[in-house]
């Protein structure tokens, strides 16, 4: 049993991606996996691909070509903390961690660690980001 089952502060949403339920209509999240859910969504959507909000995502593309360096893993983790603080209010955001994955360049691995604002329930969420490393940067 999911301990925010209770929080009524989380609530209830659509899950992402849209899917059907077990009765046919559209399948529903709650709890710690609507704000995950909510969490992928703002980290994956790019400002401007919604017409009615285009404001909403993190901008993440920006960085698909750019150098695999220090200075650009800080720009992601400053550009994630912000999307978060900005479209998920229910999370407080402790810590954004960048780094390379360890069997290749052509992924990022952003390391979030939060935690939910009524109940202080420290959680943690890697989300995966592929990039095109240019090609002194790629394994040998």
């Amino acid at each position: 049993m999911d301990p925010l089952d209770g929080n009524a502060f989380i609530g209830r949403g659509w899950a992402f991606p849209i899917a059907a339920s077990a009765t046919g209509g559209i399948a529903m999240v709650k709890g710690a996996e609507e704000i995950e859910q909510a969490i992928y969504l703002i980290l994956s959507t790019t400002p401007g691909e919604r017409p009615m909000r285009p404001e909403f995502g993190c901008g993440l593309i920006d960085f698909v070509f750019s150098p695999m360096e220090p200075a650009t893993f800080g720009e992601i983790a400053f550009r994630v903390e912000e999307a978060l603080d900005r479209w998920e209010p229910r999370v407080n955001v402790l810590d954004v961690d960048v780094k390379v994955h360890p069997d290749t360049t052509a992924m990022l691995l952003i390391d979030l660690t939060y935690e939910l604002r009524d109940s202080y329930d420290r959680r943690s969420l890697v989300f995966p980001f592929y990039v095109i490393p240019r090609h002194e940067e790629q394994l040998t």
